[in-house]
């Protein structure tokens, strides 16, 4: 027996470790775990007469297949895939750009832009879409006004009452408000590229666009991969924003669904709609199932692709 194994031996249990970690633990469970399994379950089984009844997989097949839940249902999961790609496709992008931009040292008050960009995060999502409601309002909003004075009045339109354009409007308002998130993320990562590497490519003669291309880029790709997966779990978890602008009903005849408001409504119930527990579980397990199966594909097919790429 060497050294190291007597060592090993004579090493008492870290009980401290489990005194510190117990507590976030136990809470962990208790909010999350516990929940989660519970709604599970829940999904299993479906209420007659104040009785609960073992029905297996009979709810998820309604909701998929029925004629009475499967149009709601695909038309909420259409539109959380038509959200988030905008915000994949816009908000995303902007924030590596912002990000870049005030990464540059030659800035001036770059830490004042960073403040203002990244201070409507901070807002509440009913306050945002409130004064948004406000503002878009054909009846009393500004915008009309500020778009005729720049001669673009005649693009106005009813953007939050119009089914084509509805959906739309709002993602690109919740872009708006969190397009600073990815900013900051890819900003830090910026930040912590080494110096010396930036000069050796300065010195090799690289320009500005090259050593974003080739030096940074590489570099902050696994930041942007976790901004990626960040997006897609939040959007698919949206519910605040669709909520305090259009209601549970998520209209214009229901142009704005998403999966968050088709849940409220199965769970909560609303005006002449029933709630039913073991469906909302239902709807709750099939979000889950679909934000675990994204972020398994986007983990094993494009976070491999980087880990290669960067060797």
């Amino acid at each position: 027996m060497n050294s190291t194994t007597k060592n090993d031996a004579k090493r008492p249990f870290p009980w401290h470790l489990i005194v510190f970690l117990f507590p976030a633990l136990l809470i962990y469970c208790v909010f999350s775990v516990y929940p989660l399994i519970d709604t599970l379950f829940l999904s299993l089984f479906d209420e007659q007469q104040g009785q609960a009844h073992f029905v297996g997989l009979n709810n998820f097949i309604t909701l998929i297949t029925d004629e009475n839940w499967s149009h709601a249902f695909w038309n909420a999961l259409s539109n959380n895939l038509k959200f988030f790609i905008i915000h994949m496709l816009v908000q995303n992008p902007i924030g590596l750009l912002l990000a870049v931009l005030l990464s540059n040292p030659k800035l001036r008050l770059s830490s004042t832009y960073r403040t203002l960009i990244f201070m409507p995060t901070m807002l509440s999502v009913v306050i945002i879409g409130f004064v948004w409601q406000l503002l878009l309002s054909p009846i009393w909003g500004i915008s009309e006004e500020f778009l005729y004075s720049i001669g673009l009045g005649h693009y106005f339109d009813a953007w939050l009452g119009k089914e084509s354009s509805a959906l739309l409007t709002l993602s690109l308002i919740s872009v708006w408000q969190f397009v600073g998130i990815p900013m900051m993320l890819i900003y830090a990562a910026l930040l912590n590229i080494p110096d010396d590497i930036l000069d050796a490519g300065v010195v090799d003669g690289a320009n500005p666009l090259q050593t974003f291309l080739h030096i940074k880029l590489p570099l902050i790709l696994p930041t942007i991969s976790m901004v990626s997966i960040l997006t897609f779990v939040a959007n698919f978890n949206a519910f605040e924003l669709i909520y305090a602008v259009k209601g549970a009903l998520a209209g214009p005849n229901f142009s704005t669904d998403l999966m968050g408001t088709f849940f409220y409504r199965t769970f909560f119930g609303f005006q002449l709609q029933q709630g039913s527990e073991s469906m909302g579980a239902a709807v709750a397990t099939l979000m889950f199932l679909i934000i675990l199966i994204g972020v398994m594909l986007f983990l094993f097919f494009v976070q491999r692709r980087i880990r290669r790429f960067q060797l």
